[in-house]
């Protein structure tokens, strides 16, 4: 039986939630994590995790090999997304402070916007640029009240700027490929190819966890399982089932949630400037996600129209809750 539309949209929705929930936990796992392991050591001990976890689920599920015309997707996804975006993250955060990696990697949603309209023939409507609008001044204001004194540097700037790239084409990459397999599919063979394309760090990660505290490695086995194996999984279910721009949009709340997890976990009271742009991202991500009333009024109106009524067209617009095909 065929879900409802306003059920599937709900179901998302809710996967977007998660996801961003563990992405946003992933940064505070990454400040112990990066202590004890190098970058490229770090993405390879996270990424096999991930691809353990997903191989098992995988292999319960029996969800078998992706369809030939997924691969492209996929393996482009898995070495932009997974692998050259972790190493290259994970190396821009130890060169600058956590609020220029913000700033930086914050321009990633807008290029999967930028990059969706024109590859993906995605919609770009007006509540959906006045959203991001308005989360990436938060995000800036985030970034700004962050920021230390003379942390930052050139490479440390660039490799965040590659990283924000990446994760942009990763996401449009993987958008074709979930129109002709499973979330599941995708992110587990995705993550193998990152895990593939990080083997040359096997060597640093062997000898880094000898002599790496247990709560450091645990952290890294916490950053596979949850924030990539489970966060991937989900933001692939919630990706198939709306526009790469509107789900980059909503990953404009995770710099709001790092500063409340901070906050929470580890004690760093944030000041009202930094509460300020957290709100502001919030409200950005709400009005992206939002409908404007006349199609809401029409959607409704078309539904109690009767069996024999015809159906009102662009009622629903289409590109914001359906997969897109090419």
């Amino acid at each position: 039986m065929t879900a409802s539309p306003r059920r599937t949209e709900r179901a998302a929705a809710a996967a977007a939630v998660v996801t961003v929930v563990l992405w946003a936990s992933a940064f505070v796992s990454i400040r112990s994590a990066g202590s004890a392991y190098s970058p490229g050591a770090l993405a390879l001990g996270r990424l096999a995790s991930g691809a353990l976890a997903l191989g098992v689920l995988s292999l319960v599920r029996r969800e078998g090999v992706p369809p030939r015309s997924a691969w492209r997707g996929i393996a482009i996804s898995g070495v932009l997304w997974f692998g050259f975006y972790m190493v290259v993250l994970n190396w821009g955060e130890q060169q600058v402070d956590a609020g220029t990696a913000a700033l930086v990697v914050n321009i990633g949603p807008i290029l999967i916007a930028l990059l969706g309209s024109r590859l993906l023939g995605d919609a770009m409507p007006p509540r959906l640029l006045a959203g991001m609008a308005v989360s990436f001044a938060g995000a800036v204001t985030v970034g700004l009240s962050m920021s230390g004194d003379g942390g930052s540097s050139v490479l440390g700037v660039v490799l965040c700027l590659l990283a924000a790239v990446a994760y942009a084409g990763g996401v449009v990459a993987q958008k074709p490929a979930l129109a002709r397999a499973s979330a599941l599919q995708v992110t587990t063979f995705g993550c193998l190819v990152g895990a593939v394309m990080c083997l040359p760090f096997a060597g640093q990660l062997v000898h880094q966890a000898a002599d790496a505290p247990v709560s450091a490695t645990l952290n890294m086995v916490y950053l596979g399982v949850f924030p990539t194996a489970l966060a991937f999984t989900t933001w692939a279910y919630a990706l198939a089932r709306t526009t790469a721009s509107k789900m980059g949009a909503t990953t404009y709340a995770v710099p709001a949630l790092v500063v409340l997890m901070s906050w929470l976990a580890l004690g760093e009271v944030p000041g009202l400037l930094t509460l300020g742009g957290g709100v502001l991202c919030l409200a950005g991500v709400a009005v992206s996600r939002s409908r404007a009333r006349t199609a809401v009024q029409e959607a409704g109106a078309s539904a109690h129209a009767g069996a024999g009524a015809t159906p009102v067209v662009g009622a629903e617009p289409p590109a914001e809750d359906a997969p897109v095909s090419k």
